[in-house]
């Protein structure tokens, strides 16, 4: 009678976590000389695997590739049909082989040595033709597949996409690659949105409500208009036109149902909410949206430098971003997925 599936499961994956312990504690200067050859390359990484190795080949393109190192998948069978003509001389082809006998990979070795600058490889072979024909490689040496058969690639194809991960993550410390030029290798989906910048989706101009605190609460509802989408609260700048407060539509209702009508016609400053939380054009939305998200709030004044307002994050324009065309400068880059304007 099979185990249960949980005990199945926690066997292999703590098979495969001690071998992945084992490996980095075997890792020495073949590593090292694998990354520098990477990190050297003019051109792009030509990323070569067979069978299960050419998928991990894939994911590693990949990250490579949202990492800042250029990257491809060469397939091994379609190389030999022609597929070698992608091959660039500034090029450096990394093969992955588990045991560095594979025989569609040893056929590429000749070709790939006239046509690339370099060839490293990840194996875990010491003795295989692979890692003596290669410039350097990492080996990690002998592993047992976590498969109750011990045939599938299962351990070896871990530790393969470890390693991988591993020197895209060294290239990146390497080449001091940062948060911004990641966020510019994944403008969609959640990824984008936290590292996009404030001012890509901020309103403003005609968008904003802007007065002067010293207005009273009634000049303030009867002049201030704005185009385009509606927003709950209105920035209140000093004399000097820099952000003193906010004032929100639930302010205005709280003090017409406290029956405050006097307070409508007093000074706006009285009443508004003095040093509220703000952020700038340049800081990242995700960090934006966490402090958003702290202090409770639906409306988060933008300021520049000097504490003048130039732009607003109202929470619903946070719930469904979709990229929009990079080159609307007066419009945000990141738009609320048909919303209409109120």
């Amino acid at each position: 009678m099979p185990p249960p599936p949980t005990e199945t499961a926690r066997r292999v994956l703590r098979a495969e976590a001690d071998a992945l312990a084992a490996v980095a504690d075997r890792l020495g200067p073949g590593f090292d000389a694998v990354a520098a050859a990477l990190f050297r390359c003019r051109g792009r990484v030509a990323v070569v695997g067979v069978g299960k190795s050419a998928d991990v080949g894939q994911k590693l393109v990949g990250t490579l590739n949202s990492t800042g190192t250029r990257a491809y998948a060469l397939d091994a069978t379609r190389a030999v049909h022609g597929d070698l003509g992608m091959v660039h001389p500034d090029d450096v082809a990394l093969l992955l082989s588990h045991s560095g006998e594979s025989g569609e990979l040893l056929r590429l070795l000749g070709p790939l040595r006239k046509l690339a600058a370099g060839l490293v490889a990840i194996t875990g072979n010491a003795a295989g033709s692979l890692a003596r024909a290669a410039d350097a490689s990492v080996i990690y040496g002998p592993v047992a597949e976590s498969c109750p058969l011990g045939l599938a690639p299962s351990t070896s194809t871990t530790v393969m996409i470890a390693l991988g991960d591993a020197l895209a993550f060294t290239l990146l410390e390497q080449r001091g690659f940062t948060p911004e030029q990641f966020a510019a290798f994944h403008p969609a989906g959640s990824l984008g949105r936290k590292l996009a910048t404030v001012a890509e989706c901020m309103r403003r101009g005609d968008e904003l409500r802007v007065a002067p605190a010293a207005d009273t609460v009634r000049e303030v509802f009867a002049r201030v208009r704005h185009a385009g989408r509606r927003t709950g609260a209105v920035m209140l700048t000093d004399a000097d036109g820099r952000l003193a407060g906010l004032f929100t539509d639930s302010d205005l209702a709280r003090l017409i149902e406290t029956r405050r009508d006097a307070a409508l016609d007093g000074p706006v400053g009285a009443v508004m909410t003095r040093d509220p939380a703000v952020t700038g054009p340049g800081e990242r939305l995700g960090d934006a949206v966490d402090l958003m998200r702290g202090r409770k709030i639906s409306e988060l004044p933008v300021v520049d430098g000097d504490g003048r307002p130039v732009g607003m994050l109202d929470i619903t324009d946070l719930l469904g971003l979709d990229p929009v065309p990079a080159a609307a400068e007066t419009r945000p880059v990141l738009r609320l997925a048909d919303r209409k304007s109120a």
